[in-house]
């Protein structure tokens, strides 16, 4: 089992996300229980290119400061909204036989739904949390819409085990 925590950047990580303080909570939580664990984490990053606000070099591209990779944590660049596609990800997690993914992050309706898919494609067993993925509203959805949309209609029971967060910290007490 890895912990698996997507673009969570300096950038895109503020208040105007729905259910931010619950989001930031539940990330936080979530990486704490994973170190007392011995789970692995792994953090990813999403850099748009040059003249982007989320670009290498620039502070928004940058680990929100609440989420900071410890020094012995992968961090994994990409350019698409996947975290498996060029970014030897893959590769990474084939070689250490990982089957089980928690994803959590940011956006739902863009890298976390593209990893999810991809993950469940490539035969991992895909796990979201309640409340530790968000996004903002949108000019045909509502944060709120797009969440549950994805959360509760499309991943749960077809790509993913959508689970309670409570849930998901028993998981990582095994």
């Amino acid at each position: 089992m890895v912990l698996l925590v997507v673009d969570t950047q300096k950038g895109i990580t503020n208040n105007k996300l729905f259910k931010f303080e619950l989001f930031e909570s539940h990330v936080k939580e979530l990486i704490e229980k994973a170190r007392q664990n011995n789970i692995e984490i792994i953090f990813i990053r999403h850099d748009d290119g040059v003249g982007c606000e989320l670009t290498k070099g620039n502070e928004e591209f940058e680990i929100y400061d609440l989420f900071k990779p410890a020094e012995n944590e992968l961090v994994f660049d990409k350019s698409v909204n996947s975290a498996f596609k060029n970014t030897g990800l893959l590769e990474y997690l084939k070689q250490k036989n990982e089957n089980t993914i928690i994803i959590i992050g940011l956006q739902t309706d863009y890298c976390i739904d593209a990893t999810v898919k991809s993950g469940f494609e490539h035969g991992f067993k895909m796990i979201v949390p309640a409340y530790t993925n968000s996004t903002f509203d949108n000019m045909y959805m509502t944060a709120e819409q797009t969440y549950k949309y994805y959360n509760e209609f499309i991943w749960n029971k077809r790509y993913a085990e959508c689970i309670p967060f409570d849930k998901t910290l028993e998981l990582m007490n095994k």
